[in-house]
């Protein structure tokens, strides 16, 4: 939407639309399949304003990817600090969260692995940026299983492994069957 004449300009403002919208696109159709142009389009800006915000289309997909991982990691801290909560339940709790998720019908599976397979280089940004939140993903299993390095490494197998299966398979009782597998390895 342009601005009109005796608008003032926000920056700020504008960069937060091309982004909402591109999260929005990027999650539920992937990056490779939008062009800049049609981003440009639904944000409601010019070519030129999107690459003054974002100075390429993988800059763009990088801060998605960021602000996704941010809002997820958030939401998994969110979800396992509750101190009603035992430890062992603290972290079954985290795959009843992924079982809503899974039944959401905006699910997509995770767009940080999705732009890591879709970015295809082994030294994309976009691959750095997955391995970082899963290392995100790794520290609050650790620090709720205590420390536990293998248990924690574990864990994160059937996080992300039950949020694959969910996608692909459509199958939101993936994160049931990673859950019963859970509470086997925490005994």
């Amino acid at each position: 939407m342009p601005v009109a004449k005796g608008e003032p300009l926000d920056p700020a403002a504008t960069r937060a639309r091309i982004l909402d919208t591109a999260s929005r696109v990027f999650y539920e159709r992937g990056t490779l399949a939008v062009g800049v142009n049609e981003l440009a389009a639904e944000a409601g800006v010019s070519k030129v304003t999107l690459y003054r915000h974002f100075d390429s289309k993988e800059a763009l997909v990088a801060a998605f990817l960021r602000r996704r991982s941010d809002r997820v990691s958030a939401w998994l801290r969110e979800v396992s600090a509750r101190p009603e909560l035992s430890p062992t339940e603290r972290i079954l709790a985290l795959f009843d969260a992924l079982g809503a998720w899974f039944a959401e019908p905006a699910f997509a599976g995770c767009a940080l692995v999705n732009g890591a397979v879709e970015a295809r280089g082994v030294h994309s940004e976009a691959r750095a940026i997955a391995a970082w939140h899963l290392e995100r993903h790794l520290a609050l299993l650790r620090e709720l299983t205590g420390d536990a390095e293998a248990l924690a490494r574990q864990l994160l197998v059937l996080v992300e492994g039950a949020t694959t299966v969910a996608f692909v398979r459509g199958d939101p009782g993936a994160a049931a069957d990673a859950r019963a597998v859970a509470a086997l390895l925490l005994g």
